[in-house]
């Protein structure tokens, strides 16, 4: 059993920053396009509202969730291969998108982000006249 806590204890010497790292993952997106602009969809089970960072700043989309896993009253982990999950991606936008009217929903673990494309690079229908 000591061998365990020392196992614990070096590991909860690492940096935040290289616990953070470890504890990153890259969630499954779904990415959808049409004429008048872009569905993304992305799985973040466990991730509530506001626990969840989505930002849109020069043509990047940041995405970043976190989940915790809440521990009994009056119990304290020895080891645990899942604490918390941190969730994050990152993509380079079309400057058709018009990251400014942005829309966002999270439901059943899942964030669906709508991005329309700007008006001026809408495809529009040109009606033709006769002579």
């Amino acid at each position: 059993m000591n061998e365990n806590r020392d196992v614990v204890k070096q590991r909860a010497g690492t940096s935040p920053k290289e616990r953070e790292a470890e504890l990153s993952i890259r969630m499954p997106v779904d990415i959808f396009e049409d004429e008048t602009g872009i569905t993304v969809l992305a799985d973040m089970p466990g991730v509530s509202k506001e626990r969840l960072d989505v930002q849109i700043d020069n043509n990047t989309l940041s995405i970043q969730g976190t989940t915790e896993i809440a521990m009994p009253d009056g119990m304290e982990a020895l080891y645990a291969d899942v604490r918390s999950t941190r969730y994050q991606r990152s993509f380079a936008l079309s400057s058709e998108l018009d990251g400014g009217k942005a829309d966002a929903s999270l439901k059943d673990g899942v964030l669906a982000l709508r991005i329309p494309k700007r008006e001026e690079h809408k495809a529009r229908k040109i009606e033709v006249r006769t002579g």
